[in-house]
């Protein structure tokens, strides 16, 4: 089943679960669907899922750079050595943010929320994991 938007729940253990005092690594896995998936009454043009992830990027960056996070690591996925048989990626994000409430900030910016139709409609699955340097 893919993963795309994380819960209320899954949010709330995120924010007990981390550390809040120290800066956090977010570690994206992206799958793009071959042709964006916007709701059937969405006003946006068809386009790829690589486009539409794109399109959210533009918002995203803006905001990860707004909260004091920027982007370590943006990479396209080739192969997955060592995985589950048939599992594949096409990129990986490694994003630095000062701390969990500056990712968490983030998350609640209206302007953020309201590019997340895009990221959305883009991903096929993905997968977020909240990290902190070794």
């Amino acid at each position: 089943m893919p993963s795309i938007d994380p819960s209320r729940a899954d949010l709330a253990e995120f924010a007990t679960r981390m550390p809040s005092d120290t800066p956090i690594l977010m570690l994206n896995l992206l799958r793009f669907n071959d042709q964006a998936a916007y709701p059937a009454d969405s006003a946006h043009a068809p386009c790829s899922g690589h486009d539409a992830y794109a399109r959210y990027s533009r918002t995203a960056l803006s905001k990860v750079r707004g909260v004091g996070g920027e982007v370590q690591l943006l990479a396209n996925a080739h192969m997955a050595l060592i995985a589950p048989a048939g599992e594949h990626w096409d990129q990986l994000v490694l994003v630095r943010y000062p701390s969990t409430a500056a990712f968490l900030s983030m998350l609640a910016d209206p302007e953020y929320q309201a590019a997340t139709v895009h990221r959305s409609a883009a991903l096929a699955d993905s997968r977020l994991i909240g990290t902190t340097p070794a």
